[in-house]
């Protein structure tokens, strides 16, 4: 693996349960890319994802994402793979009865932080990245769609991942929402975290060209063209 690959598949193939979804994948993304992930519903998107978030096994092939051999995963590393993996859904996952304070707070513990002023610290470090210190007290509710997907990102980003990925993370929102969502991805890209952002959304892809990857009759193609 070059000293700049945070993902790197060579002839992975991808399963879920006994059902071949890909195959012979290999795919190659360093730090600070930017990279969509494209393809119908059912051509394997998701099922990439998770092996690169350590929720599928890999049968066949090599694999590393951020330094862990995915062959030689077990149930222990995973949660030492996705503390250097920032992971961004369609549905927020907010927790309903905190503030965002609470919420950031909750997963900080969860992943193994225990300093109040650290915590606090990196907390107002990360809403400072997406533009919302000030609803630091607010409850989810109080936020527009939007507003929520950032505290998503903020809260994807809190130990300071080496790659973000983002599933459909503007599927839910308006198309002016959409890229300003997709503008604070690019942006997290470029202070040097890899972003791979699977998306159905054309009119996005076409706003912000960057390389794409697609899932297609159960292969990943490199350098698909959106017309």
């Amino acid at each position: 693996m070059s000293g700049n690959s945070i993902i790197k598949l060579d002839g992975v193939d991808v399963y879920q349960q006994k059902h071949l979804v890909l195959t012979n994948v290999n795919l190659q993304i360093d730090k600070g890319e930017f990279v969509f992930l494209i393809g119908q519903t059912g051509s394997g998107k998701s099922s990439l994802l998770k092996i690169i978030y350590g929720d599928l096994l890999i049968a066949n092939g090599e694999g590393n994402v951020a330094g862990f051999e995915l062959k030689k995963l077990n149930e222990k590393d995973i949660p030492y793979l996705r503390r250097k993996l920032g992971i961004v859904f369609q549905d927020f996952q907010l927790l309903t009865d905190r503030t965002i304070e609470q919420n950031l707070d909750f997963v900080m513990k969860a992943t193994g932080w225990n300093d109040k002023t650290l915590i606090a610290e990196r907390i107002r470090d990360v809403l400072d990245k997406v533009g919302l210190r000030s609803k630091i007290k607010k409850m989810p509710h109080e936020l527009s769609g939007g507003e929520q997907q950032r505290i998503v990102i903020a809260r994807a980003l809190l130990n300071d991942p080496e790659i973000l990925l983002a599933d459909e993370p503007t599927g839910n929102l308006d198309p002016e929402t959409s890229e300003e969502i997709v503008m604070l991805l690019k942006q997290i890209s470029q202070s040097g975290t890899a972003v791979l952002m699977a998306s159905h959304d054309y009119h996005i892809i076409r706003t912000f060209p960057s390389r794409i990857i697609k899932c297609e009759g159960g292969l990943v193609h490199e350098g698909a063209q959106i017309v």
